[in-house]
C-alpha cells in the first residue's frame, strides 16, 4: 500500500503543478529535493511572485525510521518504526477576491519489531479560505467535494464536512479559518472499507482538487481590488498564520519529527498584517465573511 500511495502522490503532484502553472501563466514551480537524516525525504515545489499566485507550495514527502518520543506519547505506544508519506499544498493568490486553498492527502504505517505492519491509516482533505465571500464559489467547492465522496459512501460528505468545520476552528478567535471542505483522519480497514477501498476514496478526493479550485481562480483572478481590500486580505492571512502555528497537527508533526523546516513553513503567506483590535465595518462585505466564519453553514 505504501508503494501504491507514494506512486500516486508523485503523479498527483505533477498534475496539480502543471494545472496551476497554466492558471498562473507567468511563474513556474521551483523544485527542491531533500533528504531527512533519520530516513526518507521529499520533493518540495514552490511558486512565488506569479501573475496569480503570490506564494504557493505543492510538496510530497516520504519519511521513515524510529517513531519520535513526542509521537509515541501521541499514539500511546512504546518504541516503534514508522513510515509516513503525503502530499500537502497551500496556495496564496495575490488578488483578495481569490481564495487561499489548502489540501493534504497522507498515509501512515507503524511496525512491530519484526517489521510487520501493526497500524495503518489514511488521512487528508481540502478546504477553502476566502477573503471575500462569493457564495457560488463556496457551493462549487463543496459540491465538488460531495460528488467525490458520494461515489464511495453517501455518509462521507456530511461526516467529513463537519469534521473539517471542527478541525479548522481557530479556538482563540472563536471563528473558523475558512469555509471548510473535507477533513478525515485515521481511516483504517473495517467491515465496510478495506485499505484498498480507502485508497480509492482518498485518490478520488485528490483527483477532484483541480476541479474544485481552478474554476474559482479563473473566475476571480482578474477582478479589480482596492488597497483597503488588500489590507483586509493581509489581516485575514494573519488568522491563517495563527491557526497553522498554534493548532495545526500537521505543522506540529513535521516539527516534532525533524521535518524540513522550509517545507513545513511554506504554508505561510509572504505578506501579513496584525492590526490591533481590528473589527470589520458593520454591514460591509468584510463583516459578511466574518459572520459566516463565526457560524458554520451547510453549503449544499
Amino acid at each position: 500500500m505504501k508503494e501504491q500511495f507514494y506512486s500516486y502522490i508523485q503523479t498527483l503532484q505533477d498534475q496539480i503543478c502543471t494545472g496551476l502553472e497554466a492558471v498562473d501563466g507567468q511563474s513556474q514551480f521551483r523544485e527542491d529535493l531533500w533528504e531527512r537524516p533519520e530516513g526518507g525525504g521529499g520533493r518540495t515545489r514552490v511558486i512565488e511572485n506569479g501573475a496569480v499566485f503570490e506564494k504557493g507550495g505543492v510538496n510530497i514527502s516520504a519519511v521513515h525510521g524510529k517513531l519520535p518520543e513526542a509521537m509515541q506519547k501521541m499514539f500511546n505506544v512504546g518504541e516503534a518504526d514508522f513510515f509516513a508519506c503525503g502530499l500537502s499544498l497551500v496556495l496564496h493568490p495575490k488578488n483578495p477576491m481569490t481564495p487561499t486553498v489548502h489540501a493534504n492527502w497522507r498515509y501512515f504505517e507503524m511496525y512491530d519489531d519484526n517489521g510487520n505492519v501493526i497500524q495503518q491509516w489514511f488521512g487528508g482533505g481540502q478546504d477553502l479560505t476566502p477573503y471575500y465571500l462569493f457564495e457560488e464559489d463556496a457551493v462549487h467547492f463543496h459540491q465538488t467535494c460531495k460528488t467525490a465522496c458520494d461515489k464511495h459512501n453517501p455518509d462521507f460528505y456530511p461526516k467529513y464536512k463537519k469534521q473539517c468545520d471542527t478541525y479548522f476552528w481557530n479556538a482563540h478567535r472563536k471563528e473558523a479559518r475558512g469555509i471548510g471542505g473535507l477533513f478525515f483522519d485515521y481511516c483504517k480497514a473495517n467491515e465496510e472499507m478495506s485499505m484498498q477501498d480507502w485508497f480509492n476514496f482518498v485518490s478520488e478526493v485528490g483527483n477532484s482538487f483541480l476541479q474544485a479550485y481552478v474554476p474559482i481562480v479563473e473566475k476571480r483572478k482578474n477582478i479589480a481590488f482596492t488597497p483597503e481590500q488588500r489590507t483586509w486580505q493581509e489581516i485575514r492571512r494573519g488568522r491563517y498564520v495563527e491557526f497553522n502555528l498554534v493548532h495545526d497537527k500537521g505543522t506540529l508533526f513535521g516539527l516534532k519529527t525533524n521535518g524540513r523546516i522550509e517545507s513545513i513553513l511554506m504554508s505561510l503567506p509572504p505578506h501579513v498584517q496584525w492590526v490591533y483590535d481590528h473589527h470589520a465595518e458593520a454591514g460591509s462585505e468584510e463583516e459578511k465573511l466574518v459572520n459566516v466564519l463565526e457560524n458554520s453553514r451547510d453549503w449544499i
